[in-house]
């Protein structure tokens, strides 16, 4: 067999044997078990260790941690009334440091309007809270008029659409 090229082609089978012979191999735990019998003169102070069983859901303690304190939620609160646009981003508007966020300050900076934006990627405490603030799990969040609009694909969306002009003009004369 060849190739258009010229170089033939080399057909290669693999058989696998298994061979019968050898005896089948002990479980790990019954393999541990065996030799525990020939190490009689181990000092039990070499094995302190007793394993311990696993929790289950049942008996696990459950670890509630909230990113989102009162005092950070009233400090979001007043960042985002206090200013018509806000964009919380990663990155800057003169330097996103990703796609989504660079696409989002470009159609804001389309419209004229002037935006705030605050970089998500300075503070990690920032960044959990507000995902837990919005219950938006992803960045950029844009908030319009002291309400959360949207991430970027419903920010492109409402751009497209026609829909983002309209808001923001309510938005800049409220």
């Amino acid at each position: 067999m060849s190739c258009a090229c010229g170089v033939k082609a080399i057909r290669l089978q693999v058989q696998l044997h298994t061979c019968s012979l050898r005896p089948p191999r002990a479980p790990p735990s019954q393999m541990l078990s065996a030799l525990t019998p020939s190490l009689p003169s181990m000092p039990k102070l070499l094995f302190p260790y007793k394993p311990q069983p696993r929790p289950t859901l049942a008996t696990a303690p459950l670890r509630c941690f909230s990113a989102l304190t009162p005092e950070l939620k009233s400090t979001l609160d007043k960042v985002i009334t206090s200013n018509k646009v806000v964009l919380f981003m990663k990155g800057t508007k003169e330097l996103p440091q990703c796609g989504f966020s660079s696409t989002v300050v470009q159609i804001l900076k389309s419209f004229n309007v002037p935006f705030e934006t605050i970089n998500v990627l300075e503070n990690d405490l920032l960044r959990q809270a507000l995902k837990e603030y919005s219950s938006w799990p992803t960045f950029p969040q844009l908030y319009l008029d002291g309400e959360f609009f949207g991430g970027c694909d419903i920010t492109v969306e409402a751009y497209q659409s026609g829909e983002l002009q309209e808001l923001l003009e309510k938005t800049m004369c409220s």
